[in-house]
């Protein structure tokens, strides 16, 4: 976990990174799965808690 509100540098190489425009964002296993809005999304309908389960 990294507080990226104390450093604007990071902040904005974390957007470049993953191109995309906001923060928070999530990341599973290194691959981004997106910001905020998706995040809900995903939750609402079951798929994040599956993204999120170990899986052997």
């Amino acid at each position: 976990t990294v507080n990226v509100l104390e450093d604007d540098a990071i902040r904005q190489g974390i957007k470049e990174y993953s191109n995309w425009p906001t923060i928070p964002q999530l990341y599973v296993k290194g691959e981004f799965v997106g910001g905020s809005d998706i995040m809900m999304e995903m939750y609402q309908s079951g798929e994040l808690q599956q993204v999120l389960s170990p899986q052997d």
